[in-house]
């Protein structure tokens, strides 16, 4: 050993002679680690905690996230479906929202986090929470709220979720083959999560009662229009109709009911639309707008109303819809665009007469007179939300592909658009949402040792109907909200046609487009 140690200190001096770095010691090779019992593909098991500075806290590093489609058996498992009034309504259940930490949010403590930008609860909700258990950081409970957040920490916040109704009209399916599954999506549903909606969208739904997973959208429609909707069963097909709809080699032709006497000549409309609100879902006409055009024809003229056949070529959000109330002519029963909160005119001609934030405020104020903030998307925590949940651009599918382990599915109801020119596949964003509002009364003092999981009913009892199931934190189980009418769920705009270079996929047309169709 002595004379190792000498032949390895000559070396060395030879070596700081030389100018040369010195060699590394020979260290004895690691036994092989022995294969887990998952066998060659289970994950290597999570490295041990690396060891840092004395008060120190430490943080994992982020895991890789899954890409691709995800949507599963584990997720459509997370309730179920009943039906009532001619509604399709999902029982309330327990989820995840789950983000990484901003980088606005490093240094901060989760309480300033929680009182700047998720307003939509007060910081009593989210005591009581931690002491449920239901706020995690790094998968640990969170004890503290003053902890102060670093790089790479990773939220879990576990909600009682209670989703809107929507109609209990079925999804027809028109054509399924092997590259494409075609339906005819009815008003009220949106085509993937986005907001309060998760189980009752088109994804879900063809999911648990079609056994159709994996899709990959083509396409959008707005959450309250009707019509012919393509997935694409394989990402190769996804991608070669992906490339018509940016060569625009995709026509498309709607119906709609609008107000009024229609012109009988072919109307072509080119103004310019501007998003007013991402979160709300409002358009309007203006110069600083995005260019599009939309042709119209008139197929019929009832006395009142005028059934007509619009061709978008180009996929502006709402387009359609603002280009017709431009004209004077809105749908007939537009949640948005046929409001008295536009003012006398409607916005015909683009005369609103507000500013956007006045004509934002009339908007939601007529919906909340009238109890129908739902048939927006919206409800009253999207609006008392904070800076995270700030209008999210061109995001609705606000990432690439459905990860159904990044949290938060987009509050953002303007984005379902008529056709967008390009559709990103990922409805979910990467948010700690806010769960149903509650006041601070009784929330500071629930039992630390309220079970999470259960639902009990006024009676203590566990309970699977939607009536009985309670949650102590949640303030939406207390709440008694009017159900919307299967009526109030249908507007009159129709995806009728769609074409392409090697398809066509029409649907009947529906009722109301009818000539011998009565209001």
């Amino acid at each position: 050993m002595r004379r190792a140690g000498a032949l390895w200190a000559a070396r060395l001096r030879g070596v700081a002679r030389s100018g040369a770095r010195p060699p590394r010691p020979l260290l004895p090779r690691p036994a092989m680690a022995e294969p887990g019992p998952g066998g060659e593909g289970e994950a290597s098991p999570a490295p041990k905690k690396r060891r840092v500075a004395g008060g120190e806290r430490y943080v994992p590093p982020p895991r890789k996230l899954s890409t691709g489609v995800s949507f599963g058996p584990a997720h459509f498992a997370e309730t179920t479906y009943y039906f009532e009034g001619g509604l399709r309504k999902v029982r309330p259940y327990y989820f995840d929202f789950r983000t990484y930490c901003k980088g606005r949010w490093v240094g901060r403590s989760l309480l300033h986090v929680f009182s700047t930008e998720f307003r939509a609860q007060p910081l009593a909700y989210y005591r009581a929470a931690a002491r449920a258990g239901r706020l995690r950081l790094n998968e640990e409970p969170v004890r503290d709220l003053d902890i102060v957040l670093k790089n790479n920490d990773f939220l879990r916040n576990t909600v009682h979720r209670h989703e809107p109704p929507v109609t209990a009209q079925p999804i027809q399916i028109l054509v399924e083959d092997d590259e494409v599954v075609v339906v005819d999506k009815p008003s009220s549903l949106p085509v993937h999560p986005c907001g309060r909606f998760r189980h009752n969208t088109v994804i879900f739904i063809l999911g648990k009662e079609h056994d159709l997973k994996e899709l990959h959208t083509i396409h959008r429609l707005d959450r309250m229009t009707s019509g012919v909707l393509m997935f694409a069963k394989t990402a190769e097909v996804s991608k070669r109709i992906d490339e018509q709809v940016r060569e625009r080699q995709l026509e498309k032709e709607y119906v709609c009911r609008v107000v009024g006497e229609f012109p009988e000549n072919e109307v072509v409309c080119e103004e310019p639309i501007l998003v007013v609100s991402y979160k709300v879902g409002v358009c309007r006409v203006d110069p600083k707008g995005k260019s599009c055009k939309t042709i119209f024809q008139r197929l019929s003229y009832n006395g009142k109303t005028s059934v007509v056949k619009c061709l978008p070529r180009t996929g502006r959000t709402h387009q359609i819809r603002v280009h017709l109330q431009y004209l004077g002519h809105p749908i007939v029963n537009d949640p948005i665009y046929n409001m008295e909160a536009w003012g006398p005119a409607r916005g015909k001609g683009g005369k609103i007469d507000k500013t956007d934030e006045e004509l934002l405020k009339a908007l939601v104020e007529e919906h909340r007179s009238k109890q129908s903030l739902d048939i927006l998307g919206i409800s009253e925590e999207d609006l008392n939300s904070g800076a995270e949940n700030k209008d999210c651009g061109n995001s609705s599918d606000c990432t690439k592909s459905a990860r159904a382990d990044r949290i938060h599915e987009s509050s953002c109801p303007a984005e379902d658009t008529e056709d967008p020119e390009r559709d990103t596949k990922d409805p979910e964003r990467n948010d700690v949402a806010a769960c149903p509002p509650n006041s601070d009364s009784n929330l500071e003092t629930l039992e630390e040792n309220k079970e999470l999981g259960s639902c009990e009913n006024q009676d203590g009892q566990t309970g699977e109907k939607s009536s009985e199931e309670k949650d102590p934190l949640c303030m939406e189980c207390k709440i008694t909200r009017r159900d919307p009418s299967p009526k109030e769920l249908v507007m009159f705009l129709h995806a009728l046609r769609y074409k392409g270079a090697e398809f066509e996929y029409c649907s009947k047309m529906p009722a109301w487009a009818m000539e011998d169709w009565e209001e």
